[in-house]
């Protein structure tokens, strides 16, 4: 209660100051956000940061204090390893943010005239959204891209394979060079600053793996940061196809030659045993008519009856 008492009691100073704002955050599942203190940093001595009147980090003097699992709203572990103050401006950063994360922010600073409260709004996001799986044709091109249009980039970052590969800030873009790209991407890098899409030609087999996107969205009172994950992988499958279908195809030719040559080998042969069975039939039945018998035709050859 002591907690909740102090910071009514600089809220109602505050009050009649005339000096209080509520600010409103939108981020994203998955989003890291830091959320400004807004003054200046001789008056950061103490302050206090609340989740729903719930202390969660806090200085005092020039020591710094992150809530731990149990002080963290009543045991939940909510911010579990989650939470990061700077201790040279006091803003508070929510890593890997959660819809549970979504509710009021309060900063309470004890040696000043102002405070600050942050509502902050948390849109799930489905698992297909935050990583995407590409898959591409040897020597064609692949554009990886993040398409939201209503957000306004500061810093736009890729990295393959946890190594920086492309990067814009504000009008300034670079592209790695040979060297710090191991000369993989030799020439085939291009970035669109607008977009912030990477588009990279002439893909090879040794370029499948991770591709990520880090935006980096700035605002007056917060900074966003958001990273998109790309699995991308390329393969042969003309080449696949057409070797099982030369396979198949070789396979039933020689099949059909084999079939061939053997019907061709034995095919007089018999024809002659067909003709020798005939043969012999005929004379059978000729003699057993001679002697006043005749075949039974409709039991066994080996069966006779007198006529």
């Amino acid at each position: 209660m002591k907690p909740l008492f102090n910071m009514l009691a600089v809220i109602l100073f505050l009050c009649h100051n005339g000096v209080f704002g509520v600010d409103e955050v939108s981020v994203k599942e998955g989003d890291s956000v830091t959320l400004y203190t807004g003054v200046e940093a001789s008056k950061l001595n103490y302050i206090t940061w609340y989740f729903n009147d719930t202390c969660i980090a806090q200085i005092n003097g020039n020591f710094s204090h992150n809530c731990t699992d149990v002080q963290c709203n009543n045991g939940t572990e909510r911010f579990r390893d989650r939470l990061k103050l700077d201790n040279q401006n006091g803003s508070l950063t929510i890593m890997d943010i959660r819809t549970t994360d979504s509710g009021v922010y309060t900063l309470q600073i004890i040696i000043s005239s102002s405070s600050k409260t942050i509502n902050v709004a948390v849109t799930g996001v489905s698992a297909t959204e935050r990583n995407q799986i590409r898959h591409v044709i040897n020597g064609e091109s692949v554009t990886l891209e993040y398409v939201e249009t209503k957000v306004k980039y500061y810093s736009i970052k890729w990295y393959y394979n946890d190594n920086l590969i492309a990067e814009s800030t504000g009008d300034r873009s670079k592209i790695c060079t040979d060297d710090q790209c191991k000369e993989r991407f030799r020439n085939r890098l291009k970035l669109n600053q607008t977009t912030g899409s990477l588009n990279i030609t002439n893909m090879n087999i040794t370029d499948s793996g991770l591709y990520q996107l880090q935006i980096i969205i700035s605002h007056s009172s917060h900074c966003i940061t958001r990273v998109k994950r790309f699995n991308v992988t390329v393969f042969f499958p003309a080449v696949g196809i057409c070797v099982i279908v030369v396979f198949l195809l070789m396979s039933a030719t020689v099949t059909a030659g084999v079939i061939y040559c053997r019907q061709k080998k034995y095919k007089p042969q018999i024809m002659k045993m067909r003709m020798m069975l005939i043969s012999r039939r005929r004379i059978r039945k000729t003699l057993l008519k001679g002697l006043g018998m005749t075949l039974n035709q409709t039991q066994d050859e080996a069966g006779y009856k007198l006529v």
